[in-house]
């Protein structure tokens, strides 16, 4: 949202419903107006017609909803704000779950019902449109806008390889997996674990994230000897530096809708291991040739882990899928649609 903010030619305020957090403050540094709700749960009601009357003070031209909460909520508040045009970003849309509520056929109703409320619904991959056809979205509300990144970010740069290393305690001349994400049940970061503890002495796993599962995989490294070699980075800001001091990037999630952390990897020239990633996998093979896609289970990514250990550290040539889904084209195409919902 930061960066596409940057290069919308509109003005854009932002609300937040709970937690405004980090990205919060970072939005307001670069000038953005950050006006929070205060929800204190699913079932607060009273936030509609907050949200009703912050709208219509706004007198905004469009509004745009991203995540479930905000998508329904966000719907009836703008319909009864008098606002029409209504977009809302479905990011994380599963074949089983929507952004970890597993999907009932209340949470269906429910999204569906409120889903007609709005002009537009822009899903960020081909599977997540393919999804929201499947529930009954009309295909002429569905608009493919991919999620997009900062390519020139994610550089490496050898400088930062060093210094990140050197912060953590890895050694220079270690081989570093690396992983990112929420420590979340779903990104199965166990498995990740599990596989380079039968890895040589000399490979290391390094994970940037915050979530309920830190101290289980914590646990689990310890049972499983790795306890010196794992590194938990916590909710590291510096993403484009960890990048640079991993040698090889895996994404053990069985279930995704975009895969925006293998983007960031591949820019950043490293190999990368995937499960899923819509991202890579809807495009043809040569534009992401530094993609692997591997089977879910433990032996299988301990296998692939250990057929690119083979092939020794190296850095990519950065691939045309990340020029694919740089940010100022995704800028782009949102400003399409808003310009059609306000027609």
């Amino acid at each position: 949202m930061r960066a596409l903010l940057r290069r919308l030619p509109v003005a854009c305020d932002v609300v937040t419903l709970t937690n405004p957090g980090p990205v919060a403050r970072e939005l307001r540094a670069d000038g953005v107006r950050v006006a929070h709700l205060g929800m204190t749960g699913n079932r607060d009601v009273g936030a509609v017609p907050r949200l009703a009357r912050l709208i219509r003070d706004g007198r905004y031209d469009v509004v745009h909803t991203h995540l479930y909460r905000a998508c329904v909520y966000g719907r009836i508040a703008a319909r009864l704000a008098g606002v029409r045009a209504v977009v809302a970003t479905e990011h994380s849309l599963g074949a089983r779950r929507i952004e970890g509520r597993p999907l009932t056929p209340g949470t269906r109703a429910l999204y569906l019902a409120t889903e007609r409320l709005g002009a537009a619904t822009v899903a960020v991959s081909a599977t997540v449109a393919g999804r929201l056809r499947a529930w009954g979205v009309p295909d002429r509300r569905i608009h493919l806008v991919p999620n997009g990144i900062e390519p020139a970010r994610f550089r490496y740069d050898p400088a930062a390889r060093a210094a990140v290393r050197a912060r953590y305690g890895v050694p220079p001349d270690a081989v570093v997996v690396g992983g990112v994400g929420r420590l979340v049940p779903d990104k199965r970061f166990d498995v990740v674990v599990r596989a380079v503890a039968r890895l040589p002495e000399d490979v290391w796993l390094v994970l940037a994230g915050e979530g309920p599962e830190r101290a289980a995989l914590g646990g689990l490294a310890g049972r499983l000897g790795l306890t010196r070699r794992l590194v938990l980075a916590g909710g590291c800001p510096d993403v484009p530096g960890l990048l640079s001091a991993f040698d090889l990037f895996v994404s053990a999630s069985a279930e995704e809708t975009f895969g925006l952390a293998v983007l960031e990897a591949l820019a950043a020239g490293l190999p990368v291991l995937h499960v899923a990633c819509p991202a890579v996998d809807e495009l043809p093979r040569r534009e992401a040739p530094g993609a692997r896609r591997v089977g879910a289970g433990t032996a299988e990514l301990a296998e692939a882990l250990r057929a690119e250990l083979t092939l020794g550290v190296r850095r990519l040539p950065v691939p045309d899928a990340v020029r694919r889904y740089d940010i100022d084209r995704a800028a782009d195409r949102l400003m399409g649609v808003y310009e059609g919902v306000c027609r």
